[in-house]
């Protein structure tokens, strides 16, 4: 492990994220706020950190990554601009505490969405921009950002870019992978342009659309107002999200497929129907159980089901509604969207759809074995043969996954937290989702997780957004052996 140019790769992605901080304080300039002086601070202190992290750290220029330092500087790069993102939340008067200012920016790198904030637009339209970036930020990833303006991280771009894509198979949409990263950005930001534009045609400030867009694609969840998206009472606000939100959901080089002519690209995917297949029975099924119960309207039940399913399967976390006032079958659906996720590739958290069917075929084909124990009986996915070290991976994180969830739901229970409570908070933070149910279901926040309890929340958080892998293989012994 060469830590030298390990530790140079983090101190660059501070310095991006110090002048990142450059936008915000433009907007608090324009609005004449006070976001800019802790905007200013944090800036300068994670810009002075991140040269010298750069200047003092040995290294060689083009050197190659290998695989565990691939690993390293995108598990270290995520806690450090974690920290880094904080500042100016520290600096303000609207956090409570560096506990609460670090929560609130890893929630929005790993496009959580998880708040503790009670007073959301008591917040400086600054550091309301600065939330809404840090979402946006995150969603395509630092790192693949990092990938694509940095050439001089030469090629080794290729272990920073596995190590990060939230996708059991990253898809190289060109052979270069620094191309490969910047056609996912262009991507991403096309389609965040388009919806700020059509949130700000229907009507919504050019603040409130740039700051929704920003956290809508990442599929990140933070609004600008204290009851999120259902404030607007807005039916067209809410299927302009609903739509984009989906998108958000679908694996990303599918999107750069059909913006070359490719419009087959979604339906030939096989997780890509599985997915939008899913959403529909789900929004039907809760559909028939909240009509009339909930909503007296079918118009308005539709809606309100489409919404929170798409928020909650693509891990937005957006509400319009506060489902747990919703028959059981309804919240126990809403559950089951947790767990599953977007589709690979996509910027959704979760299991993934992928890993699911994998998982659901790789369970058939040992059932049938049981049957005809002698056959030879190869996964398929998309008529192709999925190779048993991408199956043996798939298992591994779903035991890996729900191991940690266990664990860290009795770790939040032993804290004096009620059951309920600790199993939806730990589902909504290693799942990237941000509401859950119970003390943090989607009218509350996680202001009332105790201290040691909220630094729990934060490595879920990063867990979850990191693949488990990532973060889990810097405690493995191996990893650090020659």
């Amino acid at each position: 492990m060469r830590w030298g140019h390990t530790f140079s790769v983090v101190g660059i992605l501070l310095v991006f994220c110090g002048l990142a901080m450059a936008l915000p304080m433009l907007v608090g300039l324009y609005y004449q706020d006070q976001s800019i002086i802790p905007l200013a601070k944090g800036m300068g202190i994670t810009l002075l950190v991140g040269a010298m992290v750069y200047l003092a750290a040995p290294t060689k220029k083009q050197e190659t990554l290998s695989h565990r330092e691939g690993m390293a500087i995108v598990a270290l790069g995520w806690a450090a601009v974690g920290v880094a993102g904080a500042l100016p939340f520290y600096f303000s008067t609207s956090f409570l505490g560096f506990t609460d200012a670090v929560f609130e920016s890893v929630s929005g790198f790993t496009t959580t969405g998880s708040s503790v904030l009670s007073d959301i637009e008591g917040v400086s339209k600054g550091l309301l921009m600065w939330r809404s970036m840090i979402q946006w930020l995150g969603g395509m990833g630092i790192i693949v950002l990092s990938v694509a303006i940095l050439p001089f991280l030469g090629v080794g771009g290729m272990q920073l870019y596995k190590a990060e894509v939230p996708t059991p198979v990253p898809d190289k949409l060109k052979p270069r992978i620094r191309d490969t990263a910047v056609i996912l950005w262009q991507v991403y930001a096309l389609f965040t342009v388009l919806e700020a534009v059509l949130l700000f045609v229907g009507g919504m400030s050019v603040f409130d659309a740039v700051c929704h867009a920003f956290t809508t694609m990442p599929t990140g969840g933070f609004s600008t107002l204290n009851t999120s998206v259902g404030q607007y009472h807005s039916p067209y606000f809410e299927w302009v999200i609903i739509f984009f939100m989906i998108v958000a959901g679908i694996n990303f080089s599918l999107h750069f497929q059909l913006l070359r002519g490719k419009p087959m690209a979604l339906w030939k995917d096989p997780e890509c129907r599985f997915f939008l297949g899913l959403v529909l029975v789900l929004v039907a099924v809760i559909t028939l159980d909240i009509h009339g119960k909930v909503f007296s309207s079918l118009n308005e039940s539709i809606r309100a089901s489409a919404f929170q399913v798409s928020s909650i399967i693509t891990t937005t976390g957006y509400a319009t509604a506060d489902y747990e006032l919703w028959p059981a079958l309804s919240q126990l659906l809403i559950m089951f969207c947790m767990v599953v996720g977007a589709s690979a590739g996509s910027t959704g958290g979760g299991i993934k759809c992928l890993r699911v069917m994998l998982l659901f075929k790789y369970c058939y084909r040992e059932l049938f074995r049981m049957i005809h124990p002698r056959a030879v009986i190869p996964v398929k996915l998309g008529g192709r043969v999925v190779p048993e070290e991408v199956l043996h991976s798939v298992c591994a994180f779903f035991v890996l996954y729900m191991g940690l969830f266990a664990i860290s739901a009795l770790g939040l229970a032993a804290m004096g937290v009620d059951l309920v409570t600790s199993m939806a908070a730990v589902a909504a933070t290693i799942g990237n989702i941000g509401p859950g149910i119970g003390g943090v279901g989607p009218m509350d926040n996680f202001a009332n997780i105790p201290l040691a309890g909220k630094w729990l929340l934060v490595w879920c958080m990063l867990l979850g957004r990191l693949e488990i892998y990532t973060v889990i293989i810097l405690f493995v012994p191996e990893f650090w052996r020659k």
